[in-house]
């Protein structure tokens, strides 16, 4: 039983793993990010990826995640003359990716060339080494960035990465995935200051 764990605990870690967010940002490095204090709104990007975030819904989900976030960060929502200018873009793509291993000839409980010698079991790597096909999934992108007003310059961006596998499921999960994001943003939360 204890053996079968020892398989079962990390496979289910790397499935659980695989439709997680991922978060990457970029800043101008030079920018002071403290002397901010109030921020607005742009129009979104239109994408031209399938309609996932097109509603009013996700736009919601959203604005009002990301208000939360920059309010908690001591910045003021205004629409006369913000210091920062806020937009978000939303994509959702198809994106291809490979099958490695499984049951049978070269996978997990069959022969694999790497082993020292042939046998059942095991092998070196995992037993998932090699392709073995090709799977389609959705991609999903929420990017949002920061442009300062008077410059007219994008001081900051953040993107969050994921599998899109249904549009409800998507759009539900917007607010982790913006709390995310908003997590990459040079100012802290005034609570963790």
């Amino acid at each position: 039983m204890r053996r079968l764990l020892l398989y079962v605990i990390p496979l289910a870690v790397a499935l659980a793993s695989c439709s997680a967010y991922r978060y990457h940002t970029t800043k101008i490095q030079s920018a002071d990010f403290s002397q901010y204090r109030t921020y607005g709104w742009l129009p979104p990007v239109d994408s031209l990826s399938k309609s996932y975030f097109d509603n009013d819904i996700a736009e919601a989900n959203i604005l009002e995640t990301a208000n939360r976030e920059l309010e908690a960060r001591g910045l003021t929502y205004t629409k006369n003359q913000p210091d920062l200018l806020f937009r978000y873009i939303a994509i959702v793509n198809n994106k291809k990716r490979p099958i490695y291993g499984g049951m049978g000839p070269w996978g997990m409980w069959g022969y694999h060339p790497w082993m020292w010698g042939p046998g059942w079991g095991w092998g070196w790597g995992w037993g998932w080494n090699r392709p073995v096909g090709e799977e389609r999934y959705r991609a999903s992108h929420i990017i949002i960035e920061a442009k300062d007003r008077r410059s007219n310059k994008v001081i900051w961006q953040a993107r969050g990465s994921g599998e899109a596998r249904d549009p409800e499921r998507a759009i539900n999960k917007l607010p982790e995935v913006v709390s995310g994001i908003m997590d990459q943003f040079p100012l802290a939360p005034a609570a963790k200051r």
